[in-house]
Order: structure tokens, then sequence, then C-alpha cells
């Protein structure tokens, strides 16, 4: 009669540590390509949030004349709507991105709202923005790599700047309404501090010496905004 032999449990438990290891270097890279994946898919998100901000202003005017254009105001409670004017001036210049106004997206790829912060002049339903008076200078917005630059190094006085806060969605307000736990890190504190700088650069570790920063940030120039909204002549 012909014996079997089956496994050991040294045996099993010498395949369980292989085939854990081997589910382990499997399971870093699959996470890396699904942020990957979800970086894009904000980037994407991010563009058009300034598309849906450009077809606001192409389609708002004052009542004039001349009837010049005007973007949304900040949503600053969170339910996706623009917050009423007085006197044509929005409550607040920052806050999170209307899109229930804008018809566009709700959140960014791992479930938060965008931040949209912009200067006061171009969002004025009663004066507009025109290129024959453009936006006093230095009333914008300045995008550095670091939130202690002296001297500008990304961007310079931009108009209009949208802010994703990424994967760890630090100071972020979720779907939910909830805002999350503030950041820890200086450069993504700079992106919540509602002065006029923000940061954009590479992203960084918790052990980071610059501390942790995933945040993704757009903004749009007051030319391109003109460009677009008012092509062949400008706005009056």
């Amino acid at each position: 009669m012909t014996s079997q032999r089956g496994f050991t449990l040294i045996e099993l438990a010498i395949v369980l540590v292989i085939v854990t290891i081997l589910i382990g270097g499997l399971a870093v890279p699959l996470t890396a390509q699904i942020q990957a994946r979800r970086t894009t898919e904000t980037n994407r998100t991010l563009e058009e949030a300034r598309e849906a901000l450009l077809g606001y202003a192409m389609t708002h005017r004052t009542v004039g004349p001349p009837q010049r254009p005007y973007l949304p105001c900040p949503d600053i409670d969170g339910d996706g709507v623009e917050e009423t004017r007085t006197a044509g001036a929005c409550p607040k210049d920052w806050g999170w991105l209307p899109w229930v106004t804008l018809g566009s997206a709700a959140q960014d790829a791992w479930g938060n709202r965008l931040r949209y912060a912009v200067q006061p002049q171009l969002t004025n339903s009663t004066n507009g923005f025109s290129t024959a008076a453009p936006p006093a200078p230095g009333g914008g917005h300045d995008v550095c790599s670091n939130h202690d630059c002296v001297t500008v190094d990304v961007a310079s006085d931009v108009p209009v700047i949208l802010v994703s806060h990424g994967p760890n969605g630090r100071g972020a307000r979720n779907v939910n309404n909830t805002l999350l736990a503030a950041p820890t890190g200086a450069n993504e504190q700079e992106n919540l501090d509602a002065d006029n700088r923000y940061v954009s650069r590479p992203p960084t570790k918790a052990n980071d010496p610059a501390g942790e920063f995933d945040d993704l940030t757009a903004w749009m120039s007051f030319g391109m905004i003109v460009n677009r909204v008012c092509p062949a002549g400008g706005c009056p």
C-alpha cells in the first residue's frame, strides 16, 4: 500500500511567509499606481474647474453699461452654492469652489472639496472686470515653492487660485461637509491661512525637513481670463 505524505506545519509556514512577502511587494506598487491615477484625475478636475469659472464669466455680465463679466463668489458654508453678494461684493474672497453654481465636479479624487480664492474686483457684480481697468497690481495671489519664500518663484499676482488638499486631505472639507484635521506642515498650512500666498511644490513625506506636503494647486492669470472671456477687442 502506497503511503501519502502531506505538508508539514513548518513547510506550510514557509510557504505562507513567501506568499506574504510576494503580496507585500506587489501592494506598494499598486498603492502608488492608485495614488498616481487619483492625482491625474484631480489635476483634470482642477482644469475642469477653471473652465467652469471661465464659462460662468462668459454668461454673467453687470447690468451696465458697459456690461462687464464677473466671476462667482466662493462658497463659504459648504453647500456648493456661491454666497449672496451685498452691493455687488462677495462676503469673502476665499472659501470653496461653488460647484453647484458652476455645474462642475463636487470633489477631488479623495472625496474633498476644492478650495477657491479670488481677487474681489473680479467677483463684483456691479463693476465687473475689464481690459481697460485691470486689477490693481499687488492685489492678487502669489504662488511660491516654499511657505517662507522671499521672492515669488512660481507665479505672482494671479487673481484666481484653486487648491486640492491632496491624499492626506488635511484642512479640507469632505463631501459630508466635515472639516478635516488641520495640516502640520508649514507649506500645507500656507494654503489655509487666507492670506495672498499659496504654495505649489512636489510632494514631500511627513519626515521631510520641509514637512509633509501633497496639495495640488492651479491658478489663472488675469491675461488668461480676459483672453478667454473677452476675445477680439477685450471687455469694455
